[in-house]
């Protein structure tokens, strides 16, 4: 509420600020025009119908068709009591443009049409002996007050459009980041779940023979679980009102690797990480979406591959990003481009204008090669 009233006054100052010029011009050319023509001359009354027009101004689009009927009406006297034409018609144009500008055709229109055949008809019946010209003039009114009226809908149809577009795209953006998290918790669940999957089937194998290593593998998926549940937090953590207060952990990328290669090689995977090249700053969008796909082809590693190894390889050149995950299993399920999980990282890499390979190894095995361009960086 305080914001609407805010809004409001600094509206009411903008056209009021509109409005002294206005003002001043309409009074002085009101003086000029009366003495130049014939008729009524000015005094009091006149300039006081002037001042309603003027004050028709301030208010035009915070109440716009009491602004157009206030500069009718006293444009509508002004005819009526004889005077000659004058600068107070100066606020029809104005106001009809804010009545087009606010209002949709089927509001504005009657507006315009009344406001030119009350003005038109005034126009006619206060001198019945120059009927011709006066009908003419009741034409003029009709047509003049049609190009500011059309001017106002047309800035209103181009500012709905834009509003609009907007809203597509902010719904667009919502429904990006819906599937974006969607595909975090996808990722961040199934890596872990994978995870604790193998630790328990070894907790299982070994409970009889070896109790001390059964409670390690149970040790171990706690540990997962509960690095899981954090990183689910993390990324729910969108969902939030804006101003909970409540810190946002930054996303994962390059930096949280080494944990992630330390969590899978803890389920049973033996695991080997190698960097090479630079190890300069990276968007952020690019991190995370290397860290995505590395956690992704671990979790098929460990769902598909059965006994195995995997290395993970990270090479950063200036102007790309190369991620490759291998492994010396019996191959994963999914052939390239039809699993789901495949499927997921291609997108991700082609959301940062990377592209994404996977597929059987000649040799045995899989490999998920991933090349993310990192200019602007």
């Amino acid at each position: 509420m305080a914001t609407t009233n805010r809004l409001q006054a600094r509206t009411l100052l903008a056209d009021a600020a509109l409005a002294v010029p206005f003002g001043v011009f309409m009074v002085v050319g009101t003086h000029f025009a009366t003495m130049a023509a014939p008729g009524r001359p000015a005094d009091a009354l006149a300039f006081t119908l002037v001042g309603v027009a003027v004050a028709a101004l301030p208010i035009r689009r915070l109440l716009p068709r009491v602004a157009l009927a206030a500069a009718v009406a006293s444009a509508v006297a002004y005819l009526a009591l004889g005077y000659p034409d004058g600068p107070v018609f100066l606020a029809l144009p104005v106001t009809l443009y804010t009545v087009g500008s606010r209002y949709p055709v089927r509001q504005s229109l009657p507006a315009y049409g009344a406001s030119a055949v009350v003005l038109g008809a005034t126009e006619l019946v206060t001198d019945w002996s120059t009927w011709l010209a006066e009908l003419g003039q009741f034409g003029g009114w009709i047509v003049g007050g049609l190009a500011p009226w059309a001017v106002g809908t047309v800035v209103r149809f181009r500012r709905e459009s834009v509003q609009a577009a907007r809203a597509e795209q902010a719904r667009d953006r919502a429904y990006q980041e819906r599937l974006r998290t969607a595909q975090d918790v996808h990722d961040i669940v199934g890596h872990g779940l994978a995870a604790i999957s193998m630790q328990a089937g070894v907790a299982l194998h070994v409970l009889d023979r070896s109790p001390e290593q059964a409670r390690e593998m149970l040790t171990s998926i706690k540990a997962s679980s509960q690095d899981a549940l954090d990183e689910l937090r993390a990324t729910l953590a969108v969902f939030r009102a804006p101003d909970d207060g409540t810190e946002r952990d930054p996303a994962p990328g390059l930096d949280r690797l080494d944990a992630l290669v330390n969590r899978t090689i803890e389920a049973g995977l033996p695991v080997e990480l190698v960097r090479t090249g630079e190890h300069g700053h990276l968007p952020a969008s690019v991190e995370m979406t290397a860290y995505r796909i590395v956690q992704e082809s671990l979790t098929n590693v460990l769902r598909h591959a059965g006994p195995a190894t995997a290395t993970v390889r990270v090479e950063q050149a200036p102007d790309e990003l190369t991620v490759e995950v291998t492994d010396s299993g019996r191959g994963s399920v999914e052939d390239a481009g039809t699993g789901q999980g495949i499927t997921g990282m291609r997108a991700r890499a082609g959301a940062v204008g990377g592209t994404l390979e996977a597929g059987r190894r000649p040799g045995g095995g899989f490999t998920v090669r991933a090349r993310l361009p990192v200019e602007g960086r």
